[in-house]
């Protein structure tokens, strides 16, 4: 691990957690509320943290609404969250009607309500962030970069750019796949490229969605789109690397033009309603959710393919189950940063992640592609799970976020 020449240490708190996306946030309201005291530290200068646009949408699933509202954010929320009452897969190509062989969900097939809401970026971190605002037991750190991490007997700290170091009894890396925490820690990661990109935006529309969010499986990548509030979508349109930079290249007129063909016209006239934005797509996943006196959350311990909107949902468990796990640690008298405390946690999180990894993969693998084959295959397989109410549950119930075992945080 590098060093950095000892200096004077400010605020001691329990837990330190880098990274102030979404993963981190959540965590330290999480930790606060079960009486922790956290330092929390954003890169982000705070001038980023002013609810701006960036083509980010997010499938809430019910679990993680949960979550939410345990933590005091959802009430902050609630308003700008489009529920989720239908979602509709299908095959398909540029400029042909879907697949009559598809597959529909509606949250009227479980008990509990909606099986998810969509909520964009700017409203879920302008939530967030009031919430902190809120805690006494959290104090942020915006605008610091941390250069190096240091491990000792009870300790873990941090250097910061400015000079300063912080130490806590746990250091937690929430800063993405990109991780310098991990990173400096060693811990590796397995991580490959796609060769498609992800072009975002949202549209304008005539005609209401209907709390509908529909998948439709295009030969170069995957097309959602998914309702938000008013007459709203966003689009997160998957395509080659090549064909991502031709769209964002275009100016709107041609963009809209390209978009129409799959889209479709169920939803009448379309028009862009805010920027277009580009993320590269892949898989990474960290060899190890843990090392001494630190722990891995979110895109930090895994960043999965879009496909399912789980990404985000994957990294709200990651913080309930390490919520949890660091509580019942405590209760018990354990010190929170040690070895036995923290392989609880990476194992309850492990198995889970890993076969969500292989499941976006082998999904985009499977229907991002024109072989005549695999299509009648998949249709097939859309078509027959739809015919089966039993299984079709089973999967909202999956969407839903509830299936296997769930944090306390999200029950």
């Amino acid at each position: 691990m590098t060093q950095q020449p000892p200096s004077p240490t400010e605020f001691p708190h329990d837990v330190l957690i880098v990274g102030g996306g979404l993963a981190g946030p959540a965590l330290a309201l999480a930790l606060a509320q079960e009486g922790f005291s956290v330092t929390l530290i954003d890169a982000r200068p705070p001038e980023m943290g002013d609810g701006r646009e960036n083509g980010r949408s997010y499938a809430l699933a019910l679990a993680s609404r949960r979550l939410l509202t345990h933590l005091g954010v959802w009430a902050r929320l609630a308003n700008q969250a489009q529920p989720m009452l239908a979602i509709k897969v299908a095959d398909g190509r540029p400029g042909e009607a879907p697949s009559p062989l598809h597959l529909a969900f509606d949250h009227a097939e479980i008990e509990e309500g909606p099986m998810g809401h969509m909520v964009e970026d700017r409203h879920l971190r302008a939530a967030l962030d009031a919430s902190l605002a809120a805690e006494p037991r959290v104090l942020v750190r915006r605008g610091a970069t941390v250069v190096a991490q240091d491990i000792g007997a009870g300790f873990a700290a941090v250097a910061l750019a400015d000079g300063s170091r912080l130490e806590g009894r746990l250091l937690v890396g929430a800063d993405g796949r990109d991780s310098g925490t991990a990173r400096r820690a060693g811990i590796g990661r397995m991580a490959w490229g796609y060769g498609q990109t992800a072009v975002t935006c949202t549209v304008a529309h005539e005609r209401s969605h209907r709390g509908t969010a529909f998948q439709l499986f295009l030969p170069s990548g995957p097309l959602a789109i998914l309702p938000l509030i008013g007459n709203r979508s966003s689009i997160v349109w998957s395509e080659t690397d090549e064909r991502a930079k031709a769209l964002m290249t275009m100016d709107d007129d041609a963009f809209l033009a390209a978009l129409r063909p799959v889209f479709g016209s169920f939803l009448g006239p379309i028009r862009l309603d805010g920027p277009r934005f580009a993320y590269p797509l892949g898989l990474t996943l960290a060899k190890s959710f843990m090392a001494p006196r630190l722990a891995l959350v979110g895109d930090a311990a895994h960043g999965v393919h879009p496909i399912a909107g789980q990404g985000l949902n994957a990294g709200l468990r990651d913080v309930a189950a390490l919520a949890e796990v660091l509580a019942e640690a405590r209760a018990r008298g354990e010190d929170v940063g040690t070895a036995p405390v923290l392989e609880r946690y990476a194992k309850w999180r492990r198995f889970d992640t890993a076969t969500l990894a292989l499941a976006t993969d082998g999904f985009n693998r499977l229907f991002s592609n024109d072989s005549r084959p695999l299509r009648l295959v998949r249709d097939l397989g859309l078509g027959l799970v739809n015919r089966l109410p039993p299984l079709r549950r089973a999967f909202i119930r999956e969407a839903a976020g509830l299936t296997g075992d769930l944090p306390r945080l999200m029950r």
